[in-house]
């Protein structure tokens, strides 16, 4: 019997097990089991692990050899075409509804994002590519049903929080404490020039929103493509895959990419707030990403410097300043080498700055 043979009648045994225990269940589960079979015919081998989990959807998020070979086929310098099967099977596990394989998709958004803009001024075809970005944009267009995403922002005019009005004026004076963190999403069946970075950008709010579901590797992911991104003073990289995990099929696994990546505000913000996540993270003593993401702003705070873009010279600085920050405070000799910003400090020392 073939190991995917023993892998299909293992994850039905699963799935049987899991319907009976909770039917309301058996539908998620025959949809991750048909995306696990179809995956096996992309990739070299699939752990018999993840076919045997309890959790197919969770194993399938943090299995670290799913990883490295769907990461070394999204990084090679064929990939993103139409006729990609990954980026078919990202697409139709997203389309498939599952919230357990929403997150799969996302959990590779980071590289698939990256490989896309790092090549799409080449003007090379990566339909692939885009019809996975595609699909993500028209769920966020479906559900924001035509509303853009606000959040209120105290009113600066008055001496504090505690002075705000319990209810609502009835002047229109009101909307002016709305903030605009994401506009109103016009429907798009392609991806032009002009909005490939907002398509692009959706697609990073998405993974924002599900990032403390996301694995580690995959923020590093993210925060190395950023200083890709960012580019030097010439604009000249290069982002080479792994030579141990990427065979040599489709004629040299380095990845080519464009000479200038314009970076516009709709798309740095979701960036941002992503970068944010990760300098944060730093409390949590997450080092690594923290250390990966710190780069990425200085990369990213030289690209706005040499644009003379000022909103995201102030974002990205800002950003520096609170990983700085973050460092002296995990110098403090508190005993555990781990600050939470939250929790109020005991002590009698009262500093005037």
């Amino acid at each position: 019997m073939s190991d995917h043979t023993t892998a299909e009648l293992t994850v039905s045994d699963a799935t049987a097990t899991a319907t009976s225990a909770n039917p309301s269940q058996s539908d998620s589960f025959s949809k991750v089991r048909k995306a696990i079979q179809s995956l096996s015919t992309i990739l070299p081998s699939i752990p018999p692990s993840l076919s045997s989990s309890s959790n197919p959807s969770f194993s399938l998020l943090h299995d670290p050899e799913i990883s490295t070979h769907i990461s070394a086929l999204l990084r090679r310098s064929s990939a993103g075409a139409g006729d990609d099967n990954l980026c078919r099977w990202l697409y139709e596990a997203f389309q498939s509804g599952d919230p357990g394989l929403h997150l799969v998709v996302l959990r590779y958004i980071p590289l698939l994002a990256g490989a896309y803009l790092s090549r799409a001024t080449l003007r090379r075809p990566l339909a692939g590519f885009e019809a996975v970005l595609l699909a993500l944009y028209a769920h966020e267009t479906t559900s924001r049903a035509g509303q853009p995403v606000t959040v209120n922002v105290p009113d600066v005019f008055l001496p504090s929080l505690y002075h705000e009005p319990t209810s609502p004026a009835k002047s229109n004076s009101t909307t002016l404490n709305l903030a605009v963190v994401s506009p109103t999403l016009e429907p798009h069946g392609t991806v032009r020039a002009t909005r490939r970075a907002r398509i692009v950008g959706v697609a990073l709010e998405l993974y924002f929103g599900k990032i403390n579901e996301m694995p580690k590797s995959s923020k590093i992911d993210f925060c190395e493509f950023c200083t890709v991104w960012a580019g030097d003073r010439d604009g000249h990289h290069n982002l080479r895959s792994d030579p141990s995990q990427v065979g040599d099929t489709d004629g040299g696994d380095e990845v080519e990419l464009g000479t200038h990546i314009p970076l516009p505000w709709e798309l740095l913000q979701p960036i941002l707030r992503i970068l944010g996540h990760c300098v944060m993270g730093r409390w949590a003593n997450d080092k690594e990403v923290f250390d990966a993401a710190k780069e990425a702003c200085r990369s990213l705070h030289v690209r706005a410097m040499h644009d003379i873009n000022a909103k995201a010279i102030l974002a990205t600085e800002s950003l520096i300043r609170l990983g700085n920050n973050m460092c002296f405070e995990m110098e403090l000799p508190n005993g555990n080498g781990c600050v939470d910003p939250h929790e109020i400090p005991t002590t009698n020392v009262i500093t005037l700055n």
